[in-house]
């Protein structure tokens, strides 16, 4: 029979010959209720063949693209200990939780689930993984530049709009002519180009300077509007 869970199709069969279900027992060494994982059989076999076929039977993998988590579902806590403790022994720490009345044995770390797929055959799958994460790095860092770009960028339109200020002050109290030619020339680029970048401003000179020339000769005339405003205040005070 088969029922349908989610996306996903599951098959059961019932086996009722008692004596069918002895031999079954037997070849897996399965004794009363209580299952466990017989270190005989993994020792007989490779440790790799017997952890892809626990991975067929109960284990499942996320889309990588949204989340990292590969698990196993058990029905038995004792038996979930055990196949937590045979993935330490490839170096894979996992971690259990009781979900639904299964033990679910779980892992999120995504190198470690790159080893285990490695380990049980599924190379295919690992590189998929790898390939998948390399996708979200390039896109995380492509997406902490545009930030950080934006960032500047408003960094940049807020210091040109206060340097503006500054300079309508300055023309409105003595004229732009009071300047020295050097601060003169600055001021009017500035005003006539808002959005260009101190290194841009200082390139556009009649003698080009440095970006952090341009700056100083802004934090002059920062300085002095600045006095304007303090005069301002003193003789409202007055």
């Amino acid at each position: 029979m088969n029922e349908r869970k989610g996306k996903a199709v599951l098959f059961s069969y019932d086996i009722e010959d008692a004596e069918l279900i002895g031999k079954i027992y037997h070849k897996y060494k399965i004794t009363g209720p209580e299952r466990t994982i017989n270190s005989e059989i993994i020792a007989t076999n490779s440790l790799g063949v017997f952890t892809a076929g626990v991975f067929i039977a109960c284990g499942s993998v996320n889309d990588p693209s949204k989340e990292y988590h590969l698990e196993f579902s058990v029905t038995q806590e004792k038996l979930a200990g055990e196949l937590s403790l045979l993935l330490g022994d490839i170096g894979v720490t996992a971690r259990t939780v009781q979900r639904r009345g299964q033990h679910i044995v779980y892992i999120k770390e995504s190198e470690s689930i790159e080893d285990v797929l490695t380990f049980i055959g599924a190379q295919q799958c690992t590189l998929e993984l790898m390939n998948v994460k390399i996708w979200k790095d390039v896109r995380n860092k492509a997406n902490r530049i545009r930030n950080c770009d934006s960032a500047n960028i408003d960094k940049v339109v807020k210091a040109a709009m206060k340097q503006i200020e500054d300079i309508h002050l300055i023309q409105q109290s003595m004229g732009l002519d009071s300047l020295s030619q050097e601060l003169r020339e600055i001021a009017e680029i500035r005003l006539e180009n808002n959005d260009m970048s101190l290194q841009e401003i200082g390139e556009s000179l009649s003698v080009p300077i440095s970006r952090s020339g341009v700056n100083h000769r802004f934090k002059k005339l920062a300085a002095m509007a600045d006095e304007i405003r303090s005069r301002g205040k003193n003789n409202g005070a007055e």
